[in-house]
């Protein structure tokens, strides 16, 4: 029986971990579209006045729903510098094609 509980936790948990590499996959693709137009048209790659306005709403969430705000940050943190280190990749790329 407590296998059954603990096999049932494990399913919902294996599911959200999908949902969530699935959504991961869907945000990086368009943050890609992001960096070839910041790339095509000169801008940074980091927007540290957005970063700040979506760790602020980020931190209303996670307060809503019970989550740590740091933790939150933390991740969203993770995944912004990902997004800038391929935005930089691209800008160096498009900079090549250029020249």
């Amino acid at each position: 029986m407590d296998n059954d509980v603990l096999g049932g936790y494990r399913e919902r948990i294996d599911g959200l971990d999908e949902q969530l590499i699935r959504l991961l996959a869907e945000r990086f693709e368009i943050t890609k579209a992001v960096g070839q137009f910041k790339a095509e048209n000169n801008l940074p790659a980091a927007d540290p006045e957005r970063e700040q306005q979506q760790i602020a709403q980020l931190h209303k969430i996670a307060q809503m729903v019970g989550m740590d705000p740091s933790f939150g940050e933390k991740v969203f943190r993770l995944i912004v510098d990902e997004v800038i280190r391929h935005h930089e990749k691209t800008a160096e790329q498009h900079g090549e094609i250029k020249d």
